[in-house]
């Protein structure tokens, strides 16, 4: 059997596909499984071993150069390289027009099926026409968790049913950056694009002093001039913080990956932590929690709400929760 996924972005969506391919692969061992993904995120996907063959889409890189002959080229090969093969089952996880056109593009089988969502969950950018490339498209329920959402179009397609916890199935990546220390430590996913999803800085500070007692540093890593400038404010008053240079995805993923504790806002980097199950907390103050908390493992603690944003005292306490139940990295 082969199977094509189309799920360009973002990281955190791209994420929570992830556990489609243990499902199918569950059901399907001998199968051969594609991904169409943003080339941003070739090197998450990267780190599943039952991925095949990753093929790259560039559309935010291309949109700005679209009448130079190297774009024109790139979209081109990409056009090769995605009817490449006939696929049996191609499912559109995502939803939106851009994703229905690559399904739409897609070569399927004699007896091949094309599966998509037949509407969205609540707040998601579901687009209804993305349903004009679908030969079959599943109704979910409007609020349902975001890895769920695509393992039940998965398993529609492949007749089969969903009875275990997610699993993530990413590798250890590979590497020793020099930022990395030798001891364990904790990071803190403070960034994120949206400023009402942000934890107040007063609050990292205090839950810092908390992480002294167990003489864990913190590491403060940063993805754009705003968020380094935080960073610099919030280790200006941590003795025991470190800025981080700015990091490649393939570094950023070894931090979340590598870290005694992680602890983050609702954020790319914070749920690929609660992926690796590597301990964590994640604080929800402007976003629904029921749509993207880790509730696969005991390592992930999920605090706050939409509007409600966790206290100092509840992630003090979910510090001490998981660094006594859980082991030294180093151990």
């Amino acid at each position: 059997m082969k199977i094509l996924l189309v799920r360009v972005s973002s990281m955190g969506d791209v994420l929570h596909n992830m556990p489609i391919v243990n499902d199918l692969l569950r059901q399907f061992p001998d199968a051969s499984i594609d991904w169409v993904v943003e080339e941003a995120y070739v090197h998450l996907v990267r780190l599943h071993p039952g991925v095949r063959r990753i093929i790259p889409f560039a559309l935010r890189r291309w949109r700005k150069t679209l009448r130079t002959a190297t774009t024109r080229q790139e979209i081109r090969h990409f056009y090769q390289q995605l009817r490449q093969d006939e696929y049996d089952l191609i499912l559109d996880t995502q939803g939106l027009l851009k994703t229905g056109i690559i399904m739409g593009m897609a070569r399927r089988s004699a007896t091949g099926k094309k599966w998509g969502l037949a509407n969205g969950t609540e707040g998601s950018g579901y687009e209804g026409i993305s349903r004009l490339f679908h030969d079959v498209s599943l109704p979910v329920d409007k609020r349902t968790h975001a890895v769920l959402r695509g393992r039940l179009v998965a398993a529609a397609a492949g007749g089969y049913s969903i009875n275990s916890p997610a699993s993530f199935g990413l590798q250890t990546p590979t590497g020793q950056p020099a930022w990395l220390p030798s001891q364990d430590y904790a990071v803190f996913f403070h960034g994120t694009a949206g400023a009402a999803k942000k934890w107040d800085r007063a609050h990292w500070i205090a839950i810092a002093k908390t992480l002294a007692s167990y003489a864990l540093p913190i590491l403060l890593p940063w993805g754009n001039a705003t968020e380094k400038a935080e960073a610099e404010a919030m280790a200006a008053q941590i003795p025991e913080a470190r800025v981080l240079p700015a990091l490649p995805m393939h570094e950023a993923i070894i931090l979340a990956q590598a870290a005694r504790l992680a602890i983050g806002v609702d954020t790319g980097l914070t749920h690929i932590a609660a992926a690796y199950e590597t301990p964590t907390i994640e604080i929800y103050c402007a976003s629904p929690r029921w749509k993207t908390e880790g509730n696969w493992s005991d390592n992930i603690i999920n605090l706050g709400d939409n509007g409600q944003p966790a206290s100092v005292d509840e992630v003090n306490q979910a510090i001490h929760t998981l660094l006594l139940a859980t082991k030294s990295r180093h151990a």
